[in-house]
């Protein structure tokens, strides 16, 4: 063993989807020792690894007994299993990131933490010359489809940050941009359907939460048969592990999948 890998963390438990697939990406799935109960990417880390939480609550007796020396977490709503693990005596870094760019920067604070800071750089930079690609066509488009996307469908709630930003890089505009930059569901919730049907989308995509999207039962919402993406049959579902989780696969997965489905719009409607 090196000095410089001494220095590093070897018993990482993941909160959250998105570390586990990157550390699975950068090659470094050794250093995991425990993984959230709602990871599917990559696949095989379901059978490899110890689930060990959800979102919302942990098993902090079965994380302990794994004797981490990191645990890594997402945002404000994890906050008191973070707590629970400090006062525990376990290093915990919870990042926060709601936007593309905060994405970026979260990725390569890990890869940095588990030394692979270059090949990070490699890998994103390759991320960013693809969303540059999807950009640069979109720029081609002669119209832009009005996109909602529900979170969660009831309450309906529409896209958190990224998700808003990486419909505008797809070629389409969020229909409630102005929620988006909420970060806390709660706060992007549209109590009333109606105002979905004022804003007219072109197109709508549901990626509920882990729920199985029902584009029948959206579409057969009190007056919404009217809205331009029922009467088109432009109802879509993104799955939620590709999309909603704010790492690798919303960046490569998730936004190639919007700008197919624009692009299928632009080619039927635009």
């Amino acid at each position: 063993m090196t000095v410089s890998d001494a220095l590093l963390p070897s018993r990482i438990v993941c909160l959250t989807e998105e570390t586990t697939e990157w550390l699975y990406l950068l090659g470094q799935d050794a250093r995991i020792v425990g993984i959230s109960g709602y990871t599917v990417r990559p696949r095989r880390a379901r059978a490899e690894k110890p689930k060990v939480s959800a979102f919302l609550s942990a098993k902090i007796d079965k994380i302990l007994a794994l004797e981490p020396d990191c645990v890594f977490g997402f945002s404000d709503l994890q906050a008191d299993i973070a707590a629970s693990l400090i006062r525990a005596g376990v290093q915990v870094t919870v990042f926060n990131q709601r936007s593309v760019e905060e994405i970026f920067s979260m990725l390569y604070q890990v890869a940095a933490m588990v030394g692979q800071a270059d090949q990070g750089l490699q890998r994103l930079a390759h991320m960013r010359v693809q969303l540059d690609e999807i950009r640069h066509t979109a720029a081609t488009f002669k119209r832009r489809p009005k996109i909602y996307f529900e979170e969660w469908d009831e309450p309906h709630i529409s896209a958190i940050r990224w998700v808003s930003e990486l419909m505008g890089i797809a070629g389409g505009d969020d229909c409630f941009p102005d929620l988006a930059r909420m970060s806390l569901g709660k706060d992007r919730i549209i109590a009333d359907g109606q105002t979905i049907v004022e804003r007219a989308p072109d197109i709508i995509i549901g990626s509920w939460c882990g729920k199985k999207f029902r584009a029948d039962k959206m579409a057969a919402r009190p007056g919404w048969q009217d809205v331009p993406a029922v009467r088109h049959g432009q109802l879509f579902e993104i799955k939620s592990a590709d999309i909603l989780q704010p790492g690798p696969a919303a960046l490569t997965d998730g936004v190639a999948q919007l700008h197919r489905i624009v692009q299928q719009w632009v080619v039927q409607h635009g």
